[in-house]
C-alpha cells in the first residue's frame, strides 16, 4: 500500500515549499521530491551497508542534475542528451556538499551517495535554494546516521528589504546575494556576492536566513518522525586500541608541539612531523605482527588526533601560530605587474608560500562565454579561471582535467571582481582573468583575486576600485570557552581548524564570500570579530597592492587588440550584413578587422576589433559609407543602376538609390537620357530633396555645373510657354 507523507513549508509571502515522501524512488534509503511552485526536485540517499576496509575517511559523493526536460527544452551538442556536469551543477553539487559533510559522524566511513535532480522547472524559481534541503530531507527519512537536519536558503536584499528565495527577475536588483547553510541551532557554511557592503549588513542577512532555516528543520523532524526514521543504523567502521592511542598522545604530543613552534616552513615541518609518526608507529608495532597493516593505519588517525590538538593549543594557550605569526598578522606580500610582456595584462601575486600568477586577455563579442544551461541562457563577457597544478604543492602526479574545486575557487574569484568590472560603453571588450597557481600553502582563491585586480589595472580595464581578498580561520576549546581568530590561514590551519572564511572587498565594503564552519555553537559575536579582523587584514592587503598600482592604466599596451563601437540605425543593420552575410564579411577580408553586429535597446551597436588603427579606420570608413545617412545639398558620387525616358536612377549610397530627372541633368534641353548616360556610368550629383512621405531621394547633376548666361531653369521655360487663362 502506497504510503504517501507531505509536509509543507510557508515561506509568509503566499509562496509554500512542499516536501513529500513515499510515491519515487522507494528502493534508496531515503527520497523526497521537495516542490515550490512548478519547480520540483528528487533528491535520493543510498550508504553502503558496510565500509571498505582501511577507510578513515567519510566517502561522501554528491551529484546535483538538471534534466532539460524539466524545462521543456533539448539540451545542446551533437547527442542531445546530458552528458558531464556543467559548472553550474558542479556549484551547487558543492553547496551541498559543504553543508552535509561536517554532520556525519566521524567514524562513519560507508560510501555515501546523495543524487539530487530537477525533474521540472518553473523559468523564474531558482533551483539552488532547495537543493540543500531537499538532500537533507532524503537523509532525514533514511536510517543513513546523519547529524542534521540542514537546509539551505538564499537571501538577498532587494531595495532595502530582506527576502527568503527570490526569482531570478528579483535577483538582478539585490545589493546583496548569499546562500546560507545551517542547522537550527548552527551556521554551517556561507557563500554569495554583494555590492561593498558592511561587515553588519552581510552579518544580519545571515541571521535572517538562519531565522528561516530553522523552520525548514523542524519540519524535516517532523518528517522524519513520521516515517519513523529517527533511528538510525548501527554500524561499526573502526577498530580501536586505547593503549596504542594513549602511547601515541604520550610519545607525540611534546615532540609535535615543539615542531610547530620551530616555524619551520610548510615542507620542513611536514618532513619533521611525518619523521616523527614514523618514528613512534616503527617503535610500537612490529613488522611480524599479524595485524601490523590495520595497527599502522589506526596509529596513523591516532597521532593525526594528537597533531591536531598539538596545534590547536599552541594557538589556543601560547597565542602562536605554526610560522610564528602572531593571530592577527599577515605573511610577507610582494607583488609584481607586467611580469608577462606578450599578454594584455599579468601579475604576481605572493603571500607567504601561496603564489599566483594571472594573466588578462581581451577580445571582442564572439569570445563572450556562451551560457546554455537548463534555466539560465545567455553569454557572460567577463569570465574568470583558477588552475590548480600538483606541483603548486610539491605532488608529484599528472594534471587530469579540472577539478570540482578549480571551479568553486574560480567562481569565488569571479564574484569577488564582478562587481568592479565597468559595464556598457566603460568597457566593450570580453574580459579572460587566468590565474595559475605556482605555489599553495591556503588561501589560493584569495592571492586570485588580487592578482586578478593587479592584473586588469596592468591591462588597462577600467575597474571601479581596487579589490583585494583575505582568509580567517577559527580555533576553538568548547570545554573552556578560549577561541582565537586567525588572519591569513595556512592550509595546515585550515585543515586543523575549526572555520575557514574567506572575504573578499574594496575599501568600502566586502563583494564576496565564502564561509565553512566545523565547530558547533558558533556565536554571532565570533562571527562578528572575525568579520572585523578580515576587514582589517583585507585593508593592510589593498595597501601592499596600490603600492604597486592604484588605478588601471591611462590606455591599453601597444599590442592590444582595439574595440571601437558605433550606434546605428537598426534598419540599416540589414545593409551592412548583406545578403548572405556577404558585405560584411567582405569589410572583414579587406581589413583585416573583426566586426560583430547586434540590436541593443532599438539600435544596432556595431564592434569594430583589430590589432592596428589602420584596419578599424579602413572598416569604420566601409561602414559608414553604408550606415550613412543622406543630406540634403551634399555632393554624392553615384552609379547609373537604370536608365528610363524621364531619367535615370543613381546609386549615392550602398542600397541608397535616388532619381536624376532628365530636366536635372544639365542646362541645355535634353531629349532621351539614354543619349547622355548608360548603366554603370559614374556620376557626381547633388542631393537636393528628400520626400518626406516616402523618403525618396531628388538628385541634381545640374546643380553642380556653372549656369550658362542667359540660360533659364526649366522652372522659367515652364512659366513662359504657360498659356494665358
Amino acid at each position: 500500500m502506497l504510503k504517501v507523507i507531505q509536509k509543507t513549508i510557508d515561506l509568509g509571502d503566499g509562496r509554500t515549499i512542499t516536501i513529500e515522501t513515499g510515491k519515487l524512488a522507494k528502493q534508496a534509503d531515503g527520497s523526497v521530491v521537495v516542490r515550490m511552485g512548478n519547480t520540483m526536485l528528487l533528491a535520493t540517499v543510498v550508504s553502503a551497508s558496510e565500509a571498505r576496509e582501511n577507510v578513515d575517511f567519510m566517502p561522501l559523493s554528491v551529484e546535483y542534475k538538471e534534466k532539460f526536460s524539466a524545462a521543456g527544452r533539448f539540451p545542446g551538442g551533437f547527442l542531445k542528451r546530458e552528458t558531464r556536469p556543467g559548472d553550474y551543477e558542479i556549484l551547487i553539487s558543492r553547496l551541498i556538499d559543504r553543508a552535509l559533510r561536517p554532520l556525519f559522524p566521524d567514524d562513519y566511513h560507508a560510501e555515501t551517495f546523495v543524487n539530487v535532480t530537477l525533474f521540472s522547472a518553473e523559468a523564474d524559481v531558482m533551483p539552488d535554494s532547495l537543493a540543500g534541503l531537499a538532500a537533507s530531507a532524503a537523509l532525514s527519512v533514511s536510517d543513513v546516521p546523519f547529524n542534521g537536519p540542514i537546509s539551505e536558503a538564499r537571501v538577498a536584499r532587494i531595495n532595502g528589504k530582506l527576502i527568503i528565495n527570490p526569482g531570478f527577475n528579483q535577483l538582478e536588483q539585490a545589493d546583496i546575494d548569499i546562500i546560507v547553510g545551517a542547522t537550527e541551532e548552527n551556521i554551517l557554511m556561507v557563500e554569495g556576492e554583494m555590492n561593498e557592503v558592511s561587515e553588519d549588513e552581510m552579518l544580519e542577512a545571515i541571521k535572517y536566513a538562519h531565522e528561516e532555516i530553522k523552520k525548514h528543520c523542524r519540519v524535516q523532524k517532523d518528517l522524519a518522525a513520521e516515517v519513523n526514521k529517527e533511528t538510525k543504523r548501527e554500524y561499526d567502521h573502526e577498530n580501536n586500541d586505547e593503549d596504542i592511542r594513549s602511547q601515541i598522545a604520550e610519545k607525540a604530543y611534546d615532540k609535535l608541539v615543539k615542531i610547530a613552534s620551530s616555524g619551520l616552513p610548510k615542507h620542513d615541518r611536514h618532513e619533521a612531523t611525518v619523521a616523527v609518526r614514523d618514528e613512534i608507529i616503527e617503535s610500537l608495532i612490529q613488522e611480524d605482527d599479524e595485524e601490523a597493516d590495520a595497527k599502522t593505519n589506526m596509529a596513523k588517525r591516532y597521532f593525526h588526533d594528537v597533531e591536531k590538538k598539538a596545534l590547536r593549543d599552541l594557538v589556543l594557550e601560547k597565542g602562536k601560530r605554526v610560522d610564528g605569526r602572531k593571530t592577527d598578522e599577515i605573511r610577507p606580500i610582494w607583488c609584481e605587474i607586467d611580469y608577462l610582456p606578450a599578454t594584455h595584462g599579468s601579475a604576481v601575486f605572493t603571500r607567504g608560500e601561496t603564489q599566483s600568477l594571472t594573466t588578462v586577455t581581451l577580445g571582442n563579442k564572439m569570445n563572450e562565454k556562451m551560457i546554455d544551461e537548463v534555466l539560465i541562457q545567455g553569454t557572460d563577457k567577463f569570465t574568470l579561471h583558477y588552475n590548480f597544478p600538483p606541483f603548486s604543492t610539491g605532488d608529484a602526479r599528472p594534471i587530469r582535467g579540472i577539478s570540482r574545486r578549480e571551479v568553486g575557487h574560480g567562481n569565488l574569484a569571479h564574484r569577488a571582481l564582478k562587481k568592479v568590472m565597468p559595464v556598457g560603453e566603460a568597457n566593450p571588450y570580453a574580459v579572460r582573468v587566468v590565474s595559475d597557481i605556482l605555489e599553495s600553502n591556503g588561501s589560493s582563491s584569495m592571492a586570485t583575486v588580487c592578482a586578478g585586480t593587479l592584473a586588469l589595472m596592468d591591462c588597462g580595464v577600467k575597474i571601479k576600485k581596487p579589490v583585494s581578498g583575505i582568509a580567517m580561520g577559527l580555533i576553538t576549546d568548547t570545554d573552556s570557552g578560549k577561541y582565537a581568530v586567525l588572519s591569513d590561514i595556512l592550509g595546515d590551519e585550515d585543515h586543523l581548524g575549526d572555520m575557514d572564511f574567506k572575504v573578499a572587498g574594496t575599501e568600502d565594503g566586502i563583494t564576496a564570500t565564502q564561509m565553512d564552519i566545523k565547530v558547533d555553537g558558533l556565536s554571532y559575536e565570533i562571527l562578528a570579530e572575525a568579520l572585523e579582523q578580515a576587514r582589517t587584514g583585507r585593508l593592510h592587503i589593498l595597501d601592499k597592492m596600490t603600492g604597486v598600482i592604484d588605478k588601471p592604466r591611462e590606455d591599453y599596451k601597444p599590442h592590444v587588440p582595439r574595440i571601437v563601437q558605433i550606434s546605428i540605425n537598426k534598419d540599416m543593420i540589414g545593409a551592412v550584413i548583406g545578403p548572405g552575410g556577404k558585405i560584411i564579411q567582405g569589410i572583414q577580408a579587406d581589413t583585416g578587422a573583426t566586426i560583430v553586429i547586434e540590436e541593443i535597446d532599438n539600435r544596432g551597436v556595431i564592434d569594430v576589433f583589430a590589432d592596428n588603427k589602420e584596419s578599424i579606420e579602413a572598416a569604420l570608413a566601409k561602414i559608414n559609407e553604408i550606415t550613412a545617412e543622406p543630406e540634403v545639398g551634399e555632393t554624392y558620387k553615384g552609379k547609373v543602376k537604370g536608365v528610363v525616358s524621364f531619367g535615370a536612377f543613381i546609386e549615392i549610397m550602398p542600397g541608397r538609390e535616388g532619381l536624376l530627372h532628365i530636366s536635372e541633368f544639365e542646362w541645355r534641353r535634353i531629349e532621351k537620357m539614354e543619349d547622355v548616360v548608360k548603366v554603370g556610368d559614374e556620376l557626381e550629383v547633388k542631393l537636393i530633396n528628400i520626400d518626406e512621405k516616402n523618403g525618396n531621394l531628388k538628385l541634381s547633376r545640374k546643380a553642380l555645373l556653372p549656369r550658362p548666361e542667359g540660360s533659364q531653369s526649366s522652372g522659367d521655360r515652364r512659366h513662359r510657354d504657360r498659356k494665358p487663362e
